[in-house]
C-alpha cells in the first residue's frame, strides 16, 4: 500500500527488535564483529553499496544516523543525503568536494552571512576566488562566468532580504556552461521544494532549525544526486564532518512531526503577514503580494512557505525601531530559527554581510522575524501593541 510522505514520517523507522517507536541511540566509536571474516564481509559490502549503512568504525556511523539518512533521502528525492554536525558544516563539506585552488565560486548576493566570510574572505588563502550576483538580474551571474568557474552556490530566499530567485534560470545557465550548482535550502525544507529533483546537484538544509524543531540540536544535511556523490563520499571521509548518533536521534524525532509544524508556522506567518501589510511604513519581505516578482518566484517553485520573514521598517528614528523589537513580550531575542518560539531581531548593517547589491536607505531599518507555533491572535496582538514604538 503506498502512503504519503505525511504518513511515512509517522511510521518510518520503528524498532520491533527493541519495541520502541523511534530507533534506538546507537553510540559506538569500535563497530565490533563475532570474526575476521564478518568483518571482511562487512567491508565487501560498503564496497558494494556505499550508501547501505555498512559500517567499520563509528566515524563512519551508527544505526541511528544511517537510519536518520534514509528517511532524509527520501524526503528530498535525491540520490544520498549525507549529515554534518551543524548546518555550516554542510556549506564547508559542499564547496570543499568540489573546489580545489585555482577554481572560482559565484555566489547570490544575500548570502547566509558566515557563507559569505567563508567564500570571500576564507578561501582567498587558498587561491579560491568567489564573486557575487543580483538575485533579480541573473545577467550579473552570466558576466561573472569564466572558466574556472566551478561552482554556482544559491541561497533561496536570500538571507535577510527574503530575495526569490528563477531557480529554473540559474539551472540552465549553470548546465549550458558545465557548472555544479548548490543551494541552501534551510527556509523550505525539501518538504516545501525539493531541489534535486528540479535540477540542482547539492542542497543543504540546516537540520538545527526546522528538522529538529525544538531549538536544542546542532545538524546539517547535505543532498546530492548521483553525479557528485563520489566527489563528497571522499570530502567527508576526509575532514570527518559527521553527526553524531544523539543528535541524529533528536533529528529524526523532530521529523515525525515536521509536516504539521511546518503547515503551523505557514499558516501563523500568513496570518501575521497580512496583518502587517497594513502599514505603509512597513515592507514586508515574505511572498504575500500575489503582483510581486518575488510571489512570482516563489510560488513556481514552492507548495508552501515557512515561519521566516523580514520586515524593511521606514523611520527617522532607529532608536524607535530597536525599542519595538525590545517590546515584544511573546518573541524571544536570538539567533536561529525554526524552534516551536517566535523570535525577533534587528538587523544591524554588519550582521547582512558585505553586500555589493542591498540599497537600504537612511531611514530604512531590518527586522527578522520568526513565527512560531503560538496562537496568532496573541502574536498579532503583541506586534500590534509593540509597533506603536516606532516613529
Amino acid at each position: 500500500m503506498s502512503t504519503s510522505f505525511k504518513t511515512f514520517l509517522k511510521h518510518t523507522a520503528k524498532d520491533f527488535h527493541n519495541q520502541s517507536v523511534n530507533p534506538p541511540v546507537v553510540r559506538a566509536s569500535t563497530i565490533i564483529f563475532k570474526s575476521m571474516q564478518e568483518l571482511r564481509k562487512t567491508q565487501a559490502k560498503a564496497l558494494k553499496n556505499p550508501t547501505g549503512g555498512h559500517y567499520d568504525y563509528g566515524r563512519q556511523g551508527t544505526s541511528t544516523t544511517y537510519i536518520l539518512q534514509k528517511i532524509l533521502t527520501k524526503l528530498e528525492e535525491s540520490y544520498h543525503v549525507f549529515t554534518t554536525p551543524t548546518g555550516f558544516g554542510a556549506v564547508f563539506l559542499a564547496i570543499f568536494s568540489v573546489t580545489r585552488p585555482g577554481d572560482e565560486i559565484i555566489a547570490v548576493d544575500p548570502i547566509y552571512s558566515p557563507s559569505r566570510l567563508l567564500t570571500e574572505n576564507y578561501l582567498k588563502e587558498f587561491n579560491i576566488k568567489t564573486s557575487f550576483y543580483n538575485p533579480h538580474d541573473l545577467n550579473t551571474l552570466k558576466k561573472n562566468i569564466t572558466k574556472k568557474t566551478k561552482l554556482i552556490f544559491v541561497e533561496n530566499p536570500g538571507s535577510n532580504t527574503f530575495d526569490f530567485q528563477d531557480l529554473i534560470k540559474i539551472i540552465s545557465i549553470a548546465k549550458k556552461n558545465k557548472i555544479l550548482t548548490v543551494i541552501d535550502n534551510t527556509w523550505g525544507t525539501p518538504y516545501f521544494f525539493k531541489p534535486i529533483k528540479l535540477g540542482f546537484d547539492m542542497s543543504i538544509v540546516s537540520a538545527t532549525k526546522y528538522y529538529s524543531g525544538h531549538s536544542d540540536v546542532m545538524g546539517g544535511s547535505l543532498a546530492v544526486n548521483k553525479k557528485v556523490y563520489n566527489r563528497v563520499k571522499i570530502a567527508e571521509k576526509m575532514t570527518g564532518l559527521r553527526l553524531g548518533p544523539d543528535d541524529a536521534y533528536l533529528i529524526t524525532r523532530g521529523l515525525r512531526t515536521l509536516d504539521v509544524r511546518l503547515d503551523r508556522h505557514s499558516e501563523n506567518a500568513k496570518l501575521v503577514s497580512k496583518f502587517l501589510s497594513k502599514f505603509k511604513n512597513i515592507k514586508l519581505l515574505y511572498p504575500y503580494k500575489k503582483n510581486s516578482y518575488n510571489y512570482k518566484m516563489w510560488k513556481k517553485f514552492y507548495s508552501g512557505a515557512s515561519g521566516l520573514m523580514g520586515l524593511k521598517i521606514r523611520s527617522k528614528n532607529k532608536s524607535s525601531v530597536k525599542k519595538f523589537v525590545n517590546s515584544l513580550k511573546l518573541f524571544g531575542h536570538g539567533y536561529s530559527w525554526g524552534g516551536f518560539e517566535s523570535l525577533a531581531l534587528h538587523q544591524e548593517l554588519n550582521e547582512t554581510g558585505k553586500r555589493k547589491f542591498l540599497k537600504l536607505e537612511k531611514d530604512e531599518h531590518l527586522v527578522r522575524l520568526h513565527i512560531g507555533l503560538e496562537d496568532p491572535s496573541d502574536l498579532i496582538a503583541d506586534i500590534k501593541q509593540a509597533l506603536k514604538h516606532i516613529k
